[in-house]
């Protein structure tokens, strides 16, 4: 199970390493890193989700490279074989990604975890938060990619073709349809051909929780077989991709998440 409660991290605190990886839409005017120093929960890191990231590209948050991940994890003071909870104070779930991020280069997934309800849930409970920045103490940490878990736009355009994976788009239904805006400049609308609509929001509650098993499962049943290891998850910008990744492999055991990096924010530019 990907997920922990807000009880068990209470209780186990000093047991993991804590990762506050926020992140706004930008059309959202609120910086998550003025947030995080304000409040957070005792003895997390703040993760970057912009900067930390393939600063090479104009596409937001892609995947960086390798021996950028390394520096990146080994400055946040985290080990191989340490358990790592991600949480967030964002509405569009980005734990997920930084989630997605671990287990594409080579953690362990057994040893990550993402906060079910996040700091939202938290602070509605009156659990403790600070101010206070934690040491770090530098590591050295290792990681290897599993490609097979990242999709290019190459990829996706072959796939129209070949009907080899399904595309399950996270998006809201009128941003998918084309009938609203998207929140970045210069991209058209509408959807990949072929692709499906899911919209992240139907799967969480309001105290930004995941529904139950039950109700996950009916979700998706609703628009693809759940058995399928097949399944492609895509969205503006490869964040809420990651919950319905991480939605998915809690109603498939066997799946682990793949995510098209590009998202709408490559697929969907205007030439």
């Amino acid at each position: 199970m990907p997920l922990v409660s807000t009880e068990w991290l209470e209780n186990n605190l000093n047991k993991v390493k804590i990762i506050e990886c926020s992140w706004h839409m930008p059309n959202i005017k609120r910086d998550s890193h003025e947030e995080f120093l304000k409040e957070h929960i005792e003895g997390a890191i703040y993760f970057d989700l912009d900067k930390n990231s393939n600063l090479s590209t104009d596409l937001p948050h892609m995947l960086p490279e390798k021996n950028v991940w390394e520096e990146i994890v080994s400055n946040l003071g985290i080990d191989n074989d340490d358990l790592i909870v991600i949480y967030d104070n964002s509405e569009v779930l980005s734990a997920c990604r930084c989630w997605y991020n671990f287990i594409y280069f080579g953690h362990k997934p057994e040893l990550v975890k993402v906060l079910n309800g996040g700091l939202k849930k938290w602070k509605m409970e009156n659990r403790k938060t600070t101010s206070k920045i934690s040491h770090i103490t530098i590591s050295n940490y290792k990681s290897y990619k599993k490609e097979f878990l990242v999709k290019s736009k190459v990829q996706i355009d072959i796939n129209i073709q070949k009907e080899e994976f399904l595309v399950l788009d996270a998006r809201s239904k009128e941003r998918f349809e084309g009938k609203a805006p998207e929140p970045r400049k210069n991209l058209r609308g509408g959807s990949i051909k072929n692709s499906i609509c899911l919209p992240f929001k139907e799967i969480v509650n309001d105290d930004n929780t995941f529904k139950t098993l039950d109700e996950l499962a009916s979700k998706f049943k609703g628009v693809i077989d759940i058995n399928s290891k097949n399944v492609v998850f895509s969205c503006g910008s490869g964040v809420t991709a990651c919950v319905l990744a991480l939605a998915y492999s809690m109603v498939n055991n066997k799946y682990l998440p793949v995510i098209y990096d590009g998202s709408w924010a490559e697929y969907g530019k205007i030439k």
